[in-house]
């Protein structure tokens, strides 16, 4: 493969995850619980009574944080407990400093 071309096909790579990046944060309700598991492990019915939000509707916005790797959670019990990876956040805030 020419190098021209697999240097910008990696610069896409970088550039949809980036975008990917900022369309998960994007949402008000998202950046929120990103924010409030800054500080702790938190359990579903916590952050859904926190964000006055329905419970699905936060299970749904966990799922799109989760599924992008921002968090993990762990089952105990019935409960589902939810927490920041911050490995992931410092990468992909370091990703965004390219631009400055």
């Amino acid at each position: 493969m020419n190098k021209n071309l697999s240097k910008n096909k990696k610069a896409c790579d970088f550039l949809k995850e980036d975008a990917d990046f900022l369309r998960v944060i994007s949402d008000k309700c998202r950046l929120h619980i990103l924010y409030l598991l800054k500080k702790k492990e938190l359990c579903v019915c916590e952050i859904w009574k926190t964000l006055n939000s329905p419970q699905n509707l936060t299970s749904h916005h966990l799922k799109i944080i989760k599924d992008f790797g921002l968090i993990s959670s762990r089952k105990d019990g019935l409960k589902v407990f939810y927490k920041l990876n911050k490995a992931v956040l410092k990468k992909r805030l370091k990703s965004l400093n390219k631009f400055v």
